[in-house]
């Protein structure tokens, strides 16, 4: 259970991530409380996930799974390109995300 809330909390990174860019420098209301809720659950869902799970490999799953998925999601956005270099280092990040599971 400790990893799938782990994953989660990396799925709402990117939410967070993603709606701090469209918050405009938080001059944008919807944006802006997307952010906050996304962020403060996603911190709580890492801190919980830490009582199962070592700091250092969760923090490291957290943050690959939410870099991953935020730009795969600007990417999508067309704000942009996923060039083969890029697409090669999401690759290996992802690979690193798994390799930290198995080792666990």
């Amino acid at each position: 259970m400790y990893w799938v809330v782990l994953v989660l909390s990396g799925v709402l990174e990117a939410v967070w991530a993603t709606a701090l860019a469209a918050s405009k420098g938080f001059r944008r209301p919807r944006p802006a409380v997307v952010f906050a809720l996304s962020m403060t659950l996603s911190v709580v869902g890492l801190a919980w996930a830490m009582r199962g799970i070592p700091v250092g490999t969760a923090y490291a799953v957290w943050v690959g799974v939410g870099a991953v998925l935020t730009v795969l999601v600007a990417v999508a956005r067309k704000e942009e390109k996923l060039g083969a270099t890029k697409a090669l280092v999401l690759a290996a990040l992802v690979g690193c995300v798994i390799g930290l599971k198995a080792v666990s």
